[in-house]
């Protein structure tokens, strides 16, 4: 497996012989429901080159930081595309021509060696969003990600995941109001699913924030407690936290 992160929850995952662009912002501001006073994100330098030669796009939500129009938008549009039933709803809008819904529950094969796994994710309004497990059937390699630290039920169904990507932090509104809660989930997901490989998601990146929400924003945790964390409950899983836009190899060693 190879890997390439591109900030916030956007990866490129080169797995089994398909090539899968996660949660894609790629272009253009990050903005929620068209307020930039409320919340905003930009990266001071565009991303450059993007990636190419796309298999697959998964979507675990119908956000902006997960089905981000303008980046689909400029996307070719005949690219496969799995999706969580309200990013589905995104993708249709700007005319994706294939597009599979999962819901949590629903697996779906790509070719004959990738199983996409819908999990349930975070609690969105009145709707479960979406987490994936990710298998190569033919190296038995799997990949969990979820991107708001709401781990599923499930997890003790699942078996051993060589790379986990989930958040490592809590990110709060004022009154405890819950944005991501790695936090608190992270170690508890470690010791079920015992990856070799931890990779932080929804905070990293060349990515610069601003507006009213930004500024009440309240985070907890980082990288390293972590690690430290882990290190105490005696499991050798490695927090990494990649440098954006360099593609990594994830090789389970001895």
């Amino acid at each position: 497996m190879y890997y390439t992160y591109y900030g916030a929850n956007s990866w490129l995952l080169e797995l089994g012989d398909r090539r899968i662009l996660v949660d894609p912002w790629l272009v253009d501001s990050l903005i929620f429901f068209n307020m930039p006073w409320l919340f905003k994100g930009d990266r001071p330098q565009p991303i450059d080159p993007r990636p190419d030669r796309i298999d697959l796009i998964l979507l675990s939500q119908g956000l902006e930081d997960h089905a981000h129009r303008p980046t689909l938008n400029q996307l070719d549009r005949t690219i496969p595309v799995i999706a969580s039933p309200t990013a589905a709803k995104v993708a249709q809008e700007l005319d994706y021509t294939t597009i599979t819904t999962l819901s949590p529950g629903d697996s779906h094969m790509v070719g004959d060696r990738l199983q996409v796994q819908a999990l349930s994710g975070a609690p969105i309004g009145l709707q479960m969003e979406n987490g994936y497990c990710l298998t190569d059937t033919h190296q038995d390699f799997s990949v969990y990600y979820e991107p708001h630290g709401y781990p599923p039920s499930t997890l003790d169904t699942m078996g051993q995941v060589e790379v986990v990507i989930s958040p490592v932090v809590n990110l709060e509104l004022p009154f405890s109001i819950p944005i991501i809660q790695g936090n608190d989930s992270a170690l508890a997901l470690a010791q079920q699913l015992k990856p070799f490989l931890f990779l932080p998601t929804a905070l990293g990146g060349d990515v610069v924030y601003s507006g009213m929400l930004d500024k009440l924003i309240q985070t907890t945790g980082d990288v390293n407690k972590l690690q430290q964390r882990l290190t105490e409950a005696h499991l050798s899983t490695q927090v990494m936290a990649p440098t954006p836009y360099q593609r990594y190899s994830a090789v389970v060693t001895a």
